[in-house]
């Protein structure tokens, strides 16, 4: 049976799905993935679906089970690389993928990633009392 392999890059996982996924293939995903999820203590997934011509409703309850499981385990996940062929196929199919996000590229699936955990951890947003207390101090 094919592995799908999953690199580490900094703070998330990519895993890029080169081959045709049968049934075995794709448990094999989840359990491998959920794995390493634990064991590095990632904060994303990034799913590059990039060279699949073809999504069957095995495959895309596959990828929402991923994303339910990584975001149990802390993780965010996005799905890149999906050709409009798929998101008809998907879509025809009745499955919304609950729980994923979607980017165009790698890259923009890492921005994605930052952009959220940044937001989960806070940064960016101005606490009222920082800014209350930081006006106070300079009008003393």
């Amino acid at each position: 049976m094919e592995r799908v392999p999953i690199l580490k890059i900094g703070d998330i996982l990519l895993v890029s799905i080169q081959i045709d996924m049968s049934d075995q293939t794709a448990l094999a995903l989840q359990d491998d993935l959920a794995e390493r999820i634990v064991a590095t203590g990632c904060h994303g997934v990034i799913i590059d679906i990039t060279a699949l011509d073809i999504v069957d409703s095995f495959v895309g309850r596959m990828l929402s089970t991923i994303a339910a499981i990584s975001k149990v385990l802390d993780a965010e996940t996005v799905v890149v690389g999906m050709r409009p062929a798929v998101a008809i196929t998907l879509v025809e199919l009745g499955l919304s993928l609950n729980g994923i996000r979607t980017a165009l590229n790698v890259e923009r699936g890492m921005e994605l990633i930052a952009a959220t955990r940044e937001d989960d951890l806070g940064f960016g947003d101005d606490d009222p009392e920082d800014v209350e207390s930081g006006s106070a101090a300079t009008s003393a």
